[in-house]
Parts: C-alpha cells; structure tokens; sequence
C-alpha cells in the first residue's frame, strides 16, 4: 500500500509569515484592531518605562502584549509562561507579533498593570459594536455567575471558624498542658520534655494567628477574612455549595446577544441590579433601557435606583410568604391586601382598613442593607372570623410592612406581569454566554489576585466573547470593513 512521505528535513524552503497566515484568520482582525487604538488614551500603562532602566536595552512596544493577551484569550491561554513559549512555536504569534517573543515576566506585567487599561479597552469595542450597528439598546438581560478565586477554602475565615479554631487550640493546650504535669512527675528517662514544649509553642503560634485573623475582622466590619487574596469571598454557588472566589456580572443586548457590560463583585447579587444596569446604559449611550432580571436581584432600593435612573425594571418577584403558628402558609398573603395612596391605608381581604401611625421602623438585611418601613394595623382582627386564615401572631393581629422602596417594587411587579412572553426570553438572551465561557472555554477560575485585577481580566473575557460571536454574526470580511471605517471616540483624557 502506497503512503505519504513528508518533506526531507534538510530540504530548503523559501516562505515568508505572511503566506503562512489565510486571509480570514482572526489574527488579522486583532492586528488591524489593536493599530487603530490610541493606547495612550486608552489609559495603557507603558512597560517601556521599566525596562529603560536597564541601560542599552530596547522596550517591547505595548500594542505588541496587547495582541498577544486578545489572541492568547481567543484561544483559552492565560498563564504567561504558556504565551512565551506559544510566541516561539505558534505560527499565528509569529505573524502577529513579527517574529518576537518577550518573556513570561514582561507578560504578566502587562496584565497587572493595565487591568484599568483592559475595562476601557472592552468599553470601546462596545461603542465598535453600537456603531456598526449590531446593538439594539433597547433591552438587556442581566445575570452573574461565581468563578473560582486564587484563595482556598480553608485560607477563608468567618467568626464562628476562628472561634472553633481557638477553641480546639484552647483544648489541645490544656491537655498538652496536663501531660507535661505528668511526665514532668516521671522519672521515666525515655520521654522527653521538649517535644511537649515544641507543640506548645506551635498551638501558641496557631493562637496568634486567628486571634489576629478576629481582630481584623473586627476592625474592617466585614464579615469574612482571606488571606491569600483579601478581595476573595466565599460565596453561595447553589442550594449549600460555597465557593471563594468573586460574581462575575454581565448584561446582555436583546439583539444579537453581545456583553455590553461587565464588572466583577465579590458579593451576591442583591445590591448589583443598578450598578450593571446603569453601566450597560452609559456604555450603549441610550436614554431609556429595559433590563431583565431572575429574582437574585429583586431589591426594592435596587429597582427604585435603576427606576429613577430610566431604566424600566423587569424583575422577577420573590414571594413573601408569612406563616401561622403551626408553620403553614396562611390563605390570605400580603399581595391580597390592597394599598389605597391617598389615605395612606391597607384593605384586607375582608374588607378591613389597616392604618399606620406613620412611624418609620428600621430593618437590616444581609450584607449591611438596611431600608426604612411603616406598620399597618387595624384593631378588627381580634374579632375577625377568620384570623386563622391570615395571622399567627400571639396577639391574633396582623401586620403590614411596607417599605419606603414599595412604590418602585409595585412598578416592577406591573412591568413583570405585563410582559411576561418578554421575560421568558431573559434566559435565552444571557445565559449561554456563562456556559460558552466556563465549560467551553474552560474559564470558570481566576489567577489573579485582588478585585481590580480580576475585573480587567474579566473585561478581557468578555471583549473577546464579543470578538469571536461578531465574527460570527457578520463573516470576517464584513468585520474588516466596519473596522477599516470604524474611528474610534475617546473621551477627554481615558475612560474611566
């Protein structure tokens, strides 16, 4: 049977880089966008400045790392010294980068430094897009998802663990503490002494270390401490899994699926409606927007603030539900009583009116969120047939709260049920966007240390999600026409 030879080793070829690279590739499209961009506006922080310093030595231009981080985050390779050594092997980074190849050090310091320079750099690929036409700007769908941070588990401390860690150090010492006694008593020469003083001295050590862990958590008022990373938090995943690590947010254009903004939290995403809401709207330069949301995200001061800024919330309700005293639900449920403004009243299913002596009472939810409520209540309830139905309370009254945010979480309630096809698609439009990135691309952890960082690096991701789907959307030689047309509009100064 015949087969393929391959090409004598020793043969000599003539070739140059650029016949080794197709017309459609993408490193094309990274090449010609990176030199459309100013850097400096962009707020690129310059390695030039550092390795002048070491005389006769010439600098890596910025634009040069920069295409290497779009093309290395294209193509799922984060860690810097892979990148090295992909510039010296890869026939696509040797086109890109003309036959150079900085090492790992220099890498990794571009991405430290400039993770700033990175957010700015997917906020004006976001104005690309708008500009070409491929951003609605009417609708978005908001979410968030946990990615892994570079903190373990066990290197994150909550109150209750450092208490149980002093208390089993408290216990260990007394009983080390017992047992020198007792060998100290011994004439037995074959024990010795020091080892019982040497773990001593290491449960003394341990002690030091949480109870400094306590008192900087009660210096800082925050609820949890990392010591790896300081900016990690452990985070409820699902149903009880809890991972360290930081809440990726992202909103979504309805109409073509493409991230018009992103920023990472290192909490849950209670309090993040607004802020990603607001984000999305600057980014796209709209007056009015629609936002999406599941019900992670129903905080009545949220829904005011992204109301009072023009954006129209969509949000998914959280039922409120108020048990009786055998810890059934009752019959008649908050949503059955009717507000009335103008006399400032409740009307309840039986026709009662519960008033309010106009009081404002104080409640602190999690994570440091405290809002302001009336109490609602009318003096019927202790003749009523059917208390039962509606209270357990010991007193047989029953009360309503309604919270200074009440008028803008009844708005959202109307828009949820009035546009209910509308938030069917909510999922559709945004949450393909984590699955592609995490299990396709394998990017559900970060390396990086500390809140700023990770948020450049999760711009980067995000720009480059954004890259490869408008390729997609438009074919490569449409996409390089909008560029070569595309000029780019900077702000006085960089972006912030």
């Amino acid at each position: 049977m015949p087969i393929i030879n391959g090409l004598d080793r020793c043969q000599m070829t003539f070739s140059s880089l650029e016949d080794s690279i197709s017309s459609d590739n993408e490193v094309r499209f990274i090449d010609a966008f990176v030199d459309k961009l100013d850097l400096q506006q962009l707020g690129v922080q310059s390695l030039t400045a550092k390795d002048k310093k070491k005389d006769g030595r010439a600098a890596f231009s910025d634009a040069l790392f920069l295409k290497l981080y779009l093309y290395a985050y294209l193509n799922g390779i984060r860690s810097s010294r892979k990148l090295e050594r992909e510039a010296i092997r890869n026939i696509e980074l040797q086109w890109l980068l003309q036959g150079l190849h900085p090492n790992y050090h220099s890498i990794a310091d571009f991405r430290k430094i400039n993770a700033q320079a990175l957010q700015n750099l997917f906020k004006l690929f976001v104005s690309f897009l708008k500009d070409a036409g491929l951003i609605g700007g009417k609708i978005i769908a908001v979410d968030g998802t946990k990615i892994r941070g570079n903190n373990s588990k066990k290197n994150n401390y909550n109150p209750q663990k450092i208490q149980r860690h002093l208390d089993y150090i408290e216990q260990k010492s007394k009983a080390l503490l017992e047992e020198f006694e007792r060998t100290d008593a011994s004439e037995d020469e074959s024990i010795h002494l020091g080892d019982i003083q040497e773990k001593l001295a290491r449960l003394q050590e341990h002690q030091i270390k949480y109870e400094s862990l306590q008192q900087q958590l009660d210096q800082s008022q925050e609820p949890q401490v990392s010591t790896t990373d300081p900016d990690a938090r452990a985070l409820l995943v699902r149903g009880v899994v809890v991972e360290v690590g930081y809440n990726v947010q992202a909103a979504v254009d309805q109409e073509h699926k493409l991230v018009v903004a992103t920023h990472t939290i290192n909490r849950n995403d209670k309090n993040a409606l607004y802020a990603i809401s607001q984000e999305a709207k600057e980014n796209i330069a709209v007056e009015k927007l629609t936002v999406l949301a599941d019900k992670g995200y129903h905080t009545g001061k949220e829904l005011q603030s992204c109301q009072e800024a023009g954006i129209d919330t969509i949000v998914a309700r959280q039922e409120v539900v108020n048990s009786n005293a055998k810890g059934t639900q009752p019959a008649y449920m908050v949503q059955h009583f009717i507000y009335n403004q103008a006399s400032d009243t409740y009307t309840c299913p039986e026709g009662q009116t519960l008033q309010t002596t106009g009081r404002l009472h104080r409640k602190k939810r999690d994570e440091g969120v405290s809002y302001l409520f009336k109490k609602y209540r009318t003096s019927a309830c202790l003749h009523c047939s059917v208390k039962d139905l509606c209270t357990g309370r010991h007193d047989g009254r029953r009360e309503i709260e309604r919270s200074e945010y009440a008028e803008a979480v009844e708005r959202n309630k109307v828009n949820y049920e009035a546009n209910a096809s509308l938030y069917r698609q909510r999922q559709e439009i945004n949450e393909h966007i984590f699955g592609t990135i995490k299990r396709q691309w394998n990017l559900y952890y970060t390396n990086l240390r500390g809140l700023e960082k990770v948020n450049g690096e999760v711009a980067l991701i995000m720009l480059v999600y954004n890259m490869k789907r408008v390729q997609n959307i438009l074919g490569f030689k449409n996409l390089m026409e909008k560029l070569s047309k595309w000029t780019p509009k900077y702000p006085s100064g960089t972006l912030s």
